[in-house]
């Protein structure tokens, strides 16, 4: 195989890691430049589970006074899905549902919902995109919020799966004595997961 060459990763077309589309704007694309672009991008989809997992790492510290990190919390919550023999993609969403503290602390849930997207079914998104208020339940009142936030969702057909979800398994998930899986325990579903995106660019 030539200096530079490889597979096409999925692709089943030879990769060189300088090749480039050369239009000056899209207008001027052209069908090929779209077939160089997915050379790439096939490439860069494979290393997106290891960009998930370092942001999801991240939330070991600062702890923020919570009883335990929030890596923590995230596998407690995912584990005890697990154990309750919850499909794959609930427990990834259980396991990931935190993920936007890592980059928008001050709107965590939509955030997090719209990073996996992409992998989940839409009752799922539904859950992750909302569960702050349903969490809320069960603390606002202390902060001056209104804890019955999530009534206003009551119509909703995801309502009682949410509700179940904080009550299972994000709300009981600050144990410092519970025994939750690792997150290497976790990385072959993930890497499962993210390898079959079911919405590439949701509408």
């Amino acid at each position: 195989m030539a200096d530079g060459m490889t597979t096409g990763d999925g692709v089943g077309l030879p990769f060189t890691a300088d090749e480039r589309a050369q239009y000056r704007s899209i207008r001027e694309s052209v069908a090929e430049d779209y077939v160089i672009q997915e050379r790439h991008m096939a490439r860069h989809r494979q290393t997106t589970p290891d960009l998930y997992l370092r942001l999801l790492a991240s939330l070991s510290t600062p702890h923020l006074g919570f009883p335990i990190d929030r890596l923590e919390h995230s596998l407690q919550t995912a584990t005890r899905a697990l154990k309750d023999g919850r499909n794959d993609l609930y427990v990834f969403a259980a396991l990931f549902h935190d993920v936007g503290d890592a980059i928008a602390p001050a709107n965590h849930p939509e955030a997090g919902a719209a990073m996996l997207r992409p992998y989940l079914t839409e009752d799922l998104y539904w859950m992750v995109r909302h569960h702050g208020s349903f969490q809320g339940y069960y603390y606002w009142h202390f902060l001056g919020r209104d804890r019955h936030a999530r009534d206003r969702h009551r119509d909703h057909p995801c309502f009682g799966m949410t509700a179940e979800f904080c009550e299972r398994y994000d709300q009981t998930s600050f144990d410092h004595d519970y025994r939750a899986l690792t997150l290497g325990d976790f990385e072959p579903l993930v890497r499962d997961v993210m390898s079959r995106p079911r919405n590439l660019v949701p509408e």
